[in-house]
């Protein structure tokens, strides 16, 4: 048995993959730094593969898919993890619109190419499982982070159709989105902010994606304080989240 890890190198990822690899499965480790690739890759009990590669290149997400092939056969592969993703802080009139498509390409792009490769892989054994890394920043809108919270809208609103898309045509192939609110990673150097709430530990957030994901929940929350705040979200206009959002954010630059 293997798993696919993307953006594996750190945080989410590197714990998600030592947590299959404790369950048995052999980790295909994706990601840009093959240094801390290979610290992983290190740190998991079972054999693993390094792959690295930049997935904001569109043919980059091609040839991991190849690679992918020459490791593990059709019936190997089990699970897919597209956790590779990053974030931007500030207006939207000032940030860098070269840092924003490289996003957009990273947490879109890579993630659409990949979901659909692997996708139809699962669907002609009629099994498999595929975890989208999204945020809880896909239930509201994001000023001062808008291209980061409207990516990973899409992240989620892609992941449930697709869910609903299996279910009627009756397949065993789970596909699911985890949505962390703040996790204690190397993602607030990278966006350049801080939490203005206190961030779970990486480790129980990879643990509780796991465990949900093998009990195929579609939406995965960690977090009593994220599931009570999607919950609070229904009573507020789309116009008061956003400012609720920017209240959030401003606090955090």
């Amino acid at each position: 048995m293997k798993a696919l890890v993307t953006g594996a190198s750190s945080g989410i990822g590197r714990d998600i993959a030592e947590k299959l690899s404790d369950l048995g499965y052999d980790i295909i480790l994706v990601g840009r730094n093959n240094e801390r690739l290979q610290k992983t890759a290190d740190s998991l009990k079972t054999k693993s593969y390094i792959i690295s590669s930049d997935l904001s290149d569109k043919n980059a997400c091609l040839e991991l898919y190849q690679n992918v092939q020459g490791i593990a056969n059709e019936d190997d592969l089990e699970i897919v993890i597209n956790n590779a993703g990053f974030g931007l802080f500030g207006e939207f009139n000032n940030t860098n619109i070269n840092t924003e498509l490289n996003m957009i390409d990273t947490n879109i792009t890579a993630l659409h190419i990949l979901t659909k490769l692997f996708l139809n892989d699962f669907i002609k054994k009629d099994r498999g499982y595929i975890l989208n890394v999204a945020s809880s920043a896909a239930f509201m809108p994001g000023p001062l982070m808008a291209t980061y919270y409207s990516t990973k809208a899409y992240v989620l609103r892609l992941t449930q159709a697709i869910a609903m898309e299996l279910r009627q045509s009756g397949s065993n192939v789970y596909i699911g989105a985890l949505c962390p609110g703040p996790v204690n990673t190397s993602f607030n150097n990278t966006a350049g902010v801080k939490f203005a709430i206190k961030g779970l530990k990486s480790a129980d957030v990879a643990s509780y994606a796991v465990k949900k994901m093998f009990k195929k929940k579609t939406v995965i929350i960690p977090g009593t304080t994220m599931k009570l705040g999607k919950f609070g979200l229904r009573f507020l206009s789309d116009r008061l989240a956003a400012k609720v959002a920017y209240n959030i954010q401003r606090s955090k630059g």
